[in-house]
């Protein structure tokens, strides 16, 4: 492909992530010669809080850093993502970040920015099936796998079968089938054993926690009044926090919410004011700030075709992507001050509200 960007392995150390090193070099000006480059970052939707702090922390770095940052929302539409990509390809972008809707569908959008001569930097969801540039993103299957660790250990606290309820996130983010791995990883001993039943699981559309909401309602349907007495199941393994936020409400509505272990991802506020009720058993923090930071200085060094390093690689179903994966945190109310609070996420009197 003439427009792909060849990568070398270098073992040269920079102080950001990446191992790979563009072979166009630079003279520190965009690739259109402006003096400051102009970066594209095209978002799968705004919708969540999560989503909006990154969009923040990214521009906010791009413009430290003298770039200046053009950023499209696709409202979690494929189609529009596609005009959204085209749109910034035609405002002259320097280079290009996408946070895919869909992994595949936006093949085509890579597609597009290389045969304009644009590198392409996929944030933290793979965009699977192209020659994309580079990858960057949180070790997501050690994301499930922290989720499934904390409930086996929650579970070895009393005897017995447990029966737990999976809450999957949308099945066109890779990142969903990722978590589902680290969490197999851990559960499935266990699940072969008969130590835990999967009493019902399910995908979320889109990751809307009115989804979610109706996956648990089903499963408290499908438990039947015979188990009302007790519980209907031990554990909810929601895949953020926007689904345990769904699910947690159905048991709000059935009198059993902080009676039910559920989990959750991303840390954001509602989830940890959550955590402090006792409603929601955990989060995973992934230190954002860092994610963002270091994604906007490697995209800046993109777009003045300047080196940048990886040190790993994830197949995408076409090539092995130049891959860049950050470390993630378990999150429970007893660290909550030592992690979450601590690094500035969010403000003690925020989360602890009623204290």
């Amino acid at each position: 492909m003439k427009s792909r960007l060849a990568l070398v392995v270098v073992s040269c150390l920079l102080s950001v992530v990446t191992g790979l090193v563009l072979s166009r070099g630079g003279s520190g000006k965009s690739a259109v010669g402006r003096a400051r480059p102009l970066l594209g970052l095209s978002m799968d939707t705004l919708k969540e809080e999560r989503w909006q702090g990154d969009r923040d922390m990214f521009v906010a770095r791009a413009q430290a850093l003298g770039a200046d940052v053009v950023v499209q929302d696709a409202n979690s539409d494929d189609v529009r993502q596609i005009k959204d990509v085209e749109a910034l390809i035609t405002q002259g972008v320097d280079a290009l970040v996408i946070i895919p809707h869909d992994g595949a569908a936006c093949a085509k959008a890579v597609q597009l920015a290389h045969d304009a001569g644009i590198p392409v930097l996929a944030y933290d969801r793979l965009i699977t099936g192209c020659a994309l540039d580079l990858y960057m993103t949180f070790d997501n299957v050690k994301v499930g796998a922290l989720q499934a660790k904390f409930l086996v250990e929650a579970f070895a606290q009393s005897p017995g079968r447990k029966r737990l309820v999976r809450i999957y996130g949308s099945k066109t983010d890779h990142n969903a089938g990722l978590f589902k791995q680290g969490q197999d990883e851990v559960l499935a001993p266990l699940i072969a054993s008969g130590a835990i039943e999967i009493v019902h699981e399910d995908w979320t559309q889109d990751w809307k926690p009115e989804n979610a909401k109706k996956i648990a309602n089903a499963a408290l349907t499908k438990a039947g009044a015979a188990r009302r007495a007790a519980l209907p199941f031990d554990a909810i393994l929601a895949s953020n926090d926007g689904t345990a936020g769904g699910a947690i409400q159905a048991l709000t509505e059935e009198g059993l919410a902080g009676k039910i272990l559920v989990t959750g991802q991303d840390a954001e506020l509602a989830a940890c004011q959550r955590i402090v009720a006792g409603t929601q058993s955990m989060t995973i923090y992934k230190p954002l700030k860092q994610l963002a930071s270091q994604a906007a200085e490697v995209a800046v060094k993109l777009a003045k075709r300047q080196p940048v390093v990886a040190r790993a690689e994830l197949d995408n179903g076409l090539v092995k992507v130049p891959s860049v994966f950050l470390e993630v945190i378990a999150v429970t109310r007893e660290n909550l001050r030592a992690t979450v609070l601590a690094d500035g996420f969010h403000q003690e009197a925020e989360v602890f509200r009623t204290e």
